[in-house]
């Protein structure tokens, strides 16, 4: 009996003890996991915990974690995660996370993952079923964690492999597996597009390489990887769309080419910008003036109203100060005056031989005015006779139709800006324009320089021409930056849009741009084009054609108008020599008409007798004061009479030399 009873107690304190076998086991669990938690947060600090899945230990660790959780019990997130804060990804089981949201996976592609595995699960299948969806930062852990300590990482050398690390290991959990790719293969193609690829055949090894800033960015990234290039090169027959299509649909990885920001719909299947350029014509200079224009364009308009302002006031001043009134003011005598207009254009003119200050000061200033202007004129007469300039260009896309050439632009350039409906574009008449169906042809006919017609560039691409002219003897084309479809467009390299390493290359790119490697490479493509043949090193330039000097027809609009206004001055004197003849005849028409009597009205004549000594003997007189030195007695009545008269030989005598008497 008492055996029984001793027995019995004994199965009541095991029976206690067992449940908690189990609750220990999870304690235990739970903090292991959560050192694993705290190792990691070490090792890269995470701000948010995104939880997949359903009750499981990783809820209960993100109550004593403080970062926020997001818990996707779901599988799948029903929102694009916008989260800029590093995030590390739990998941219940290999199976729990289920995400669908197409920016979410890009976004989340690259997070680090711990997975809870359980005890069937083996992890060679779960990192194989997370590299065929390209996430390769993932961790696992078993149900005996507690026990063991060991996390399982996927490793993706040449293959895969699971490598093993103790929670109290030194070794990192989490590697970056791009950053030596171990010979891997980059799979691409290049558009052959001078100066950004460019092929050619090394000679050291027999193998083709590519040159060109784009190429020489493949070529330096393939290196600091440890990766192979293969590269295609695009079929000449087909566009370069042909790379952006394989790109996106994952048959490349990287394309060696350019996709212009205006023409793609966003970032996922390209790399962050690379190029900053614009989109503009590429026109010739005008071309210059014909020397029978040379004689107009040297004055402008408003300094031909200033000069009109003062001929006008110089002829108001000339009218007045001639005889201190306006009585000869008139319309005529201000806008053809001949004074004026003789003393402006520095030809002789009369003077009058009593002109007053006032009057002299304005032949001064109509000197100087003359002066000036003859000086100027001539200067630029002679200065445009050795170099005209050169006609007005085209600042607007209305004017294209004013150019001698029609503008050149390929077919498929054409259908992307009438897709996005480009307001420049639609200025342009179609009749203006010579669509390109091969966007080969367009190019090499742009290389080569056609002055048949004008051309669309960006600015890239400019810069080779304009490298290119410097050799010329007279530059040929112009970038007209007053002509943008858009003045910035943002150039990226095609890329497809789950690629692991796409942060490593941004990186790369983005490093090459700021250590100027890639300004490097852009101001040495011309070179390089001419060390490959594929520009060559020439004039292209049309030849210089003389003119045959000054001809008769280059002024005969010069010679029109002085005919003009020699006809002008005839009607006018014309005009003044009917008015002459009316005046003359009018004495004869009131005759006729009875207002003027026909006879003489004067007193009649009285008879004075025959000169006599006396009449002159007041001549004689001063003849005789002016020569010696005696006193002329005159009466008064014969001053009187002298000075009427302004005799001059009065003035000769003094007034102390003459006796004068009342009678």
């Amino acid at each position: 009996m008492v055996g029984l009873t001793i027995f019995i107690l004994c199965l009541g304190q095991i029976r206690g003890h067992i449940p908690d076998v189990p609750m220990q086991s999870e304690q235990d669990l739970e903090e292991g996991l959560f050192n694993l938690l705290l190792k990691l947060s070490h090792e890269e600090v995470f701000e948010t915990l995104l939880v997949y899945g359903e009750n499981c230990v990783f809820h209960a660790l993100s109550r004593r974690l403080e970062v926020p959780t997001v818990l996707v019990s779901s599988g799948s997130t029903s929102f694009d995660w916008s989260f800029s804060s590093l995030t590390l990804i739990l998941s219940c089981g290999p199976d729990d996370e289920r995400e669908s949201i197409f920016r979410t996976l890009i976004k989340l592609q690259r997070n680090k993952r711990l997975i809870y595995l359980p005890k069937d699960t083996q992890p060679d299948s779960v990192c194989d079923s997370y590299s065929q969806k390209e996430q390769y930062n993932v961790a696992m852990v078993k149900e005996d964690f507690n026990k063991t300590g060991v996390i399982y990482t996927c490793r993706f050398y040449t293959y895969l492999e699971i490598e093993e690390v103790g929670l109290n290991d030194s070794k990192p959990i989490y590697i970056e597996h791009f950053q030596n790719m171990h010979g891997k293969p980059i799979t691409s193609m290049a558009d052959l597009v001078p100066p950004r690829s460019m092929l050619y055949l090394d000679k050291k090894s027999g193998k083709r390489k590519l040159t060109g800033y784009l190429g020489n960015l493949m070529n330096s990234f393939a290196q600091k990887v440890n990766a192979s290039l293969q590269f295609e090169i695009l079929s000449t027959q087909v566009s370069f769309t042909e790379i952006i299509r394989r790109v996106r649909q994952e048959e490349l990885d990287i394309g060696i080419s350019l996709e212009a920001s205006m023409f793609s719909a966003g970032f996922d299947t390209t790399t962050y910008p690379f190029l900053l350029t614009s989109y503009c014509l590429m026109l010739q200079f005008p071309s210059k003036l014909p020397i029978n224009r040379v004689f107009a364009i040297i004055i402008d308009r408003r300094v031909l109203g200033i000069i009109l302002v003062i001929f006008c006031l110089l002829s108001l001043l000339l009218i007045y100060s001639q005889k201190m009134s306006w009585q000869n003011l008139s319309l005529p005598n201000i806008l053809l005056n001949d004074i004026t207009l003789r003393g402006l254009l520095g030809q002789s003119h009369p003077f009058p031989s009593n002109a007053s200050k006032h009057l002299r000061m304005i032949f001064c200033i109509l000197c100087f005015a003359s002066m000036m202007m003859t000086t100027m004129y001539d200067a630029y007469l002679q200065s445009f006779f050795t170099n005209p300039p050169s006609e007005n260009p085209v600042r607007s896309f209305k004017n294209i139709g004013k150019l001698k050439q029609k503008l050149a632009i390929a077919a498929m350039e054409a259908r992307s800006l009438s897709f996005v409906n480009n307001s420049q574009f639609c200025e342009i008449n179609t009749d203006d324009i010579q669509i390109i169906d091969g966007w080969k042809d367009f190019l090499k006919m742009r290389d080569s320089l056609n002055i048949s017609y004008s051309y669309v560039v960006t600015e890239d691409s400019w810069n080779i021409y304009a490298e290119q002219q410097k050799i010329f003897k007279k530059p040929i084309f112009y970038y007209a930056r007053d002509l943008c479809f858009s003045r910035q467009v943002f150039m990226s390299i095609p890329m497809r849009k789950y690629l692991p390493y796409r942060h490593i290359f941004e990186e790369h790119m983005v490093r090459q741009q700021e250590f100027g490697l890639v300004s490097y490479w852009r101001s040495r493509s011309f070179f390089e084009m001419v060390r490959l043949g594929i520009m060559p090193l020439k004039d292209l330039s049309p030849p210089t054609v003389y003119d045959q000097g000054l001809l008769l027809q280059d002024v005969s609009s010069i010679m029109k108008m002085y005919v003009a206004a020699m006809l002008e001055h005839i009607i006018r004197q014309h005009e003044f020599g009917l008015v002459n003849h009316w005046m003359a005849n009018s004495f004869l028409d009131k005759v006729r008409l009875g207002i003027t009597p026909f006879k003489d009205l004067s007193p009649p004549t009285r008879q004075e007798a025959s000169l006599v000594v006396e009449d002159i003997s007041w001549l004689l007189k001063l003849y005789v004061a002016s020569m010696s030195r005696y006193k002329v007695v005159m009466s008064w009545a014969e001053v009187d009479m002298l000075r009427f008269g302004n005799d001059h030989k009065l003035q000769k005598v003094s007034a102390e030399r003459i006796q004068m008497f009342e009678d």
